[in-house]
């Protein structure tokens, strides 16, 4: 039983894209592990910018600086 966890900063991920990605995964797994589709689980987590930070820094900031 496969279990994939995506993380992504909460900025507008569809909801076709969030399907994109759980049918990717599944069909990867399955095409490279032969993994039943059936029983792979896949869980998608959006993580607001505050709460996500690299090289020190919020990328709520991060994205502030590369807009101006």
């Amino acid at each position: 039983m496969p279990y994939v966890k995506i993380e992504v900063t909460r900025d507008g991920v569809t909801k076709e894209q969030k399907q994109a990605l759980i049918h990717g995964v599944t069909k990867l797994l399955y095409e490279v592990l032969n993994k039943d589709p059936q029983l792979t689980h896949v869980t998608i987590d959006e993580i607001d910018t505050d709460n996500w930070g690299v090289g020190g820094e919020q990328v709520t900031e991060i994205r502030k600086k590369t807009k101006q």
